[in-house]
């Protein structure tokens, strides 16, 4: 059940809170959402934030002040309500609960033994696909390293092609001529001596390196002894890649086992939470998270929100968490976590020994980060959450945190294509990002265009929204769209969201004559930025990625000889006279009107060429 009223009593609608566990959500004057909790009673629960006499802490005693109205959705469990609170949080960004501010994805390395002639590649995410996953990793580029190693130690193939189905219908690649690969396209090595090649990968991803070191090592001792120095260089080299990737494993337990080191250090508005990933016993790589807090948050209270935010969005869960201290959630944070893991996974706060030590190393490395990263981390917040705020108080809006932007581009008015950026929190969040291959327009239509890729990219978010309680993706609307263009392309958006009952703020980016940035178009008035501003260098970036994200994808098209015209369908008119064609008109229903003579008289068409076209159009 969902709580809402517009003329809003808070002494009177806390009377008719239920003692049901559920979410409530804290509005406003505004009406925007600034807190979002989670409750096994909402009725004490919420009532606690309005009772004077209870010590609230500086945060909700700033928070309550604000406060115009709340809402609640009941669940049937206090379960039930963590996962929505997570993803209620992760949608709307209330301003006064602490907020994860990295959003960082870890590859892994992906065997896909599921098939007869595996492969082993860089993965971004894990799938139920049957494949064996290792990691995740702390660095891509390690793991590049990683996979070029294997593929020079083992032979394993890199192409996509279907085998055995595909065996001998192409030419062996570049790998298998400069002995990387050892062509089973070609049928050139056994599934069963191909598959003990998969093997020594999989034991090298477990961590035996000394077998790999000890065969390599004979084969050197063999090339030397034959004269072979070439190969002997070779292996030697090979030997010396193994070892520098075996250094970086360094054995913190013998158990074996998947665990998280988490430790806390904060000051301020604040806090870094250090995370020290170990992976079949051993310590594979560390990363460092920010958050933003309020003065007076516990280190209980901070970890208690980043293990939220984190494992929701995260694709691996170990078995094991270590903390310093006990959480106030801790069974209910055990019990989500085993169920998205699909195993039992347990919070365990070390007294003793080594592991002890690990949690205490955490805490060191997040307390040292935190204070060599802070000026850094100010700066950074300067160039972009600063950025929004200037941009919030030049168009009397708050709460922009996600902004999308869009932009058309074409050649000549052929094949045109629309992209759609996205910025939350001042940085571009790439993962978002869109293409939209224009479909119902013809010539250079730039309105039109951008009509079509409006109006596609939210009417397929509002099905999705209807489709799936989860927001991702197209689901989740901006709270401004910034248009690549002024009065026009402003008046085209606010059309497309009328048309949709859809209230999204839409902001124009103005250019000059040299297509420099000059000022923003917003509620029928353009908008001077200081150009030594924060907020006109965030517009500027954002203009320019919307711009090279939409040349980008064109490019893309044309270089793979993708675009396609109807004009390709008409004999005797190839690359030349097509694009001769359109420079001249400009647009398919132009040449449809131009008679033979017209025709005949664009460069490089003759007679018999203008009137193959035009018997194309005219022919019933």
């Amino acid at each position: 059940m969902i709580y809402m009223e517009n003329n809003f009593d808070i002494q009177e609608e806390l009377k008719k809170l239920p003692g049901q566990p559920g979410v409530y959500i804290m509005h406003d004057e505004d009406d925007h959402i600034i807190y979002v909790g989670k409750a096994i009673s909402l009725k004490n629960r919420v009532r606690q934030y309005f009772q004077s006499s209870r010590n609230k802490g500086v945060k909700i005693e700033q928070m309550v002040t604000h406060i115009r109205r709340f809402e609640y959705i009941v669940t049937d469990s206090e379960l039930e309500a963590l996962v929505l609170e997570c993803n209620l949080i992760k949608e709307h960004h209330p301003k006064y609960n602490t907020m994860l501010m990295d959003d960082k994805t870890y590859p892994f390395i992906k065997v896909t033994v599921n098939e007869d002639y595996p492969r082993v590649v860089l993965a971004r995410k894990m799938v139920k696909d049957k494949a064996k996953y290792f990691g995740p990793y702390t660095s891509a580029g390690a793991v590049r390293d990683t996979l070029d190693l294997l593929h020079r130690l083992f032979h394993i193939r890199t192409c996509n092609r279907n085998l055995p189905k595909d065996i001998g219908k192409d030419r062996p690649c570049l790998n298998y001529h400069i002995h990387q690969c050892d062509a089973p396209c070609q049928g050139y090595i056994e599934k069963e001596e191909y598959g003990k090649h998969v093997q020594k990968v999989l034991r090298f991803l477990n961590g035996d390196y000394d077998s790999v070191v000890k065969e390599l090592d004979e084969k050197m001792n063999i090339a030397a002894e034959n004269l072979e120095f070439e190969k002997a260089i070779e292996y030697r080299e090979l030997i010396s890649s193994v070892k520098k990737i075996a250094q970086k494993q360094k054995i913190t337990d013998s158990s074996g086992v998947d665990r998280d080191v988490l430790a806390v250090a904060s000051e301020g508005e604040d806090a870094v939470v250090q995370v020290f990933f170990i992976r079949g016993g051993k310590l594979i790589g560390r990363d460092h998270f920010y958050l933003r807090i309020t003065k007076d948050e516990s280190h209980k209270e901070i970890m208690n929100s980043f293990i939220k935010q984190y494992y929701a969005g995260t694709p691996f869960i170990p078995g094991e968490l270590m903390l310093k201290e006990e959480l106030p959630d801790i069974k209910l944070l055990e019990e989500w976590l085993s169920i998205k893991r699909g195993g039992k996974v347990s919070l365990h706060i070390p007294k003793k020994g080594t592991k002890e030590k690990l949690v205490e190393l955490a805490e060191n490395n997040a307390i040292m980060v935190l204070s060599k990263d802070k000026e850094r981390l100010k700066r950074e917040e300067k160039k972009t959450i600063g950025a929004v705020q200037q941009l919030e108080e030049l168009l009397g809006i708050q709460g922009l945190n996600r902004m999308e932007a869009f932009d058309i581009s074409n050649t000549n008015g052929f094949e045109s294509v629309g992209s759609m950026i996205v910025y939350e929190k001042g940085k571009p969040k790439r993962n978002d990002y869109r293409k939209f291959k224009i479909k119902g327009i013809q010539g250079a239509d730039d309105y039109g265009s951008m009509r079509e890729v409006l109006t596609r990219r939210f009417t397929h978010g509002l099905k999705e929204r209807k489709e799936s309680e989860v927001r991702g993706g197209f689901t989740v609307f901006p709270d401004i769209i910034l248009m690549d263009g002024g009065k026009g392309q402003v008046n085209v958006a606010l059309e497309v969201l009328d048309e949709l009952k859809l209230n999204i703020p839409v902001c124009g980016m103005v250019k000059d004559d040299n297509h420099r940035t000059r000022g923003l178009y917003y509620q029928n008035q353009e908008i001077r930025i200081d150009k030594s501003s924060e907020a006109f260098r965030l517009v500027t970036r954002i203009q320019d990625e919307a711009h090279r994200f939409a040349i980008e994808y064109h490019r893309k098209l044309r270089g793979k000889e993708q675009v396609h015209s109807i004009l390709d369908d008409i004999e005797g008119i190839g690359p030349a006279r097509r694009k001769a064609l359109m420079r001249q008109y400009m647009s398919l229903e132009k040449i449809k009107r131009a008679t033979i003579e017209e025709l005949t008289n664009v460069p490089s068409m003759n007679e018999k060429s203008a009137k193959s076209v035009y018997d194309f159009f005219h022919k019933k």
